[in-house]
């Protein structure tokens, strides 16, 4: 098969601004569709499964079962009771269930429990758009795999190619990458073998089977041995999506986490009124004191923008740090560190920090800007409120978008009230 040479592991967030469908102040009343109901429609009828109250109850292996435990642990989510045993016992699975609901966990030890340890060669492929969340479920895999002895490997783009070739090599059974790097060394580089491949899974799949991904992501498809398991896990399943995956999966169990089981609902969720755009710094430097009592992220929609407001921050004397796609690898790799460990408390970043990024002690998700994809919004402030934390989202919103947070409240169902003067008694 030739080649690939399309390459989308930097994610950019300059998208146009949405339409929205009508224009409602915010805080205001909004009748529509649930979008549970559009998701089902999507997701087509949901399958009957039984749901494992507790880990114990789903037969996986021991050591698998201690390495759950010594993750941490106590309670399956509402995705996981649902999704880790048909996972395991070889079941195409399309899955839709909210940031911060346990997605990775879920897909981590179904694989997990499939593999068999006696062979070296990969039998696990996991996919996902962007560098970090490669680094994150390698990291969770590895921990949650630890006792079965299983191999786990990162690909991704700006690391050596060498390094990678060298320990498909020696032998790697679960390989975690995104996909330009992935079909370098399945097509080009003929480092990456798939004869054993058990399983394969798109992580975050509406960003994976989007146009950015889609002809790299496809071919990937084309070259999986027909009697692959495949995995869909992703917070939100357009209609076009599912048609796609409908091209590549038999007959799979489709599992929707409801409302009422989301994160969304464990996050307060405010806006703050901000007449001009010039006038979103001087209302962040005045919201900062509050912010530092625990550890935040501000998003914004482009790069231009996460480094004038990181500078215009520093020269102020405030203390922040900033990602985005265009950063080195190492530099991103060093925030993240940084940021995780506590040690940095206010992250500024565009959407490459969106999706599937878990860092536990988040508890305040700051818009600076509403984000250009609506959907992009719950994979924003579902950053805070993790596995059913309680969080906050502010949203600064000017004249110019009051209507675009009418369009997210109307679209989520949800209602964003405007934040109180006490705001520090939330957190």
């Amino acid at each position: 098969m030739a080649s690939l040479t399309h390459n989308n592991d930097n994610m950019t967030c300059d998208q146009p601004v949405y339409q929205p469908e009508q224009v409602n102040a915010p805080g205001s009343a909004v009748t529509s569709t649930p979008p549970e109901a559009g998701a089902t429609a999507a997701l087509g009828v949901e399958t009957e499964v039984t749901a494992y109250e507790t880990f114990d109850e789903m037969n996986l292996p021991d050591d698998l079962l201690r390495g759950v435990y010594a993750y941490g642990f106590e309670k399956p989510s509402a995705i996981q009771q649902r999704a880790i045993v048909p996972l395991a016992s070889g079941r195409d699975i399309i899955a839709q269930a909210q940031s911060g609901t346990g997605k990775t966990a879920t897909f981590s030890l179904g694989a997990l429990s499939r593999i068999d340890t006696s062979n070296p060669q990969c039998q696990v492929l996991v996919l996902a758009p962007t560098r970090e969340l490669v680094s994150q479920i390698t990291d969770v895999m590895s921990a949650l795999g630890e006792r079965l002895g299983v191999t786990v490997h990162a690909c991704v783009g700006g690391t050596r190619v060498r390094d990678d070739i060298q320990r498909l090599t020696k032998g790697t059974q679960v390989v975690v990458g995104t996909p330009g790097r992935v079909a370098d060394l399945l097509f080009s580089r003929r480092a990456l073998r798939l004869d054993s491949l058990k399983v394969f899974c798109l992580d975050e799949a509406d960003e994976m089977l989007s146009q950015g991904f889609l002809d790299a992501v496809k071919e990937l498809i084309s070259a999986i041995p027909e009697n692959t398991q495949c995995c869909v896990f992703s917070a939100t399943l357009p209609l076009e999506v599912m048609e796609t995956t409908d091209r590549f999966m038999s007959d799979p169990v489709r599992i929707l986490v409801k409302r009422d089981e989301l994160t969304l609902d464990g996050i307060k969720q405010f806006y703050v009124a901000v007449d001009q755009e010039e006038w979103k710094l001087d209302t962040l430097c005045d919201l900062y004191a509050t912010m530092t009592i625990t550890q935040a992220i501000i998003y914004c929609n482009t790069r231009r923008k996460v480094e004038w407001l990181a500078d215009e921050m520093q020269r102020r004397d405030f203390t922040v740090s900033c990602m985005h796609s265009d950063m080195d690898m190492k530099d991103r790799e060093l925030v993240m560190r940084e940021f995780r460990s506590g040690s940095s408390r206010v992250l500024i970043s565009t959407d490459l920090l969106a999706r599937g990024i878990d860092v536990q002690q988040v508890s305040l998700v700051l818009n600076f800007d509403l984000p250009s994809n609506r959907e992009n919004y719950i994979h924003r402030i579902g950053r805070s409120g993790r596995f059913g934390r309680k969080g906050v989202a502010i949203n600064f919103v000017t004249q110019d978008t009051v209507r675009y947070l009418a369009d997210i409240e109307r679209f989520y169902q949800t209602q964003i009230n405007e934040m109180p003067q006490e705001f520090d008694k939330l957190l």
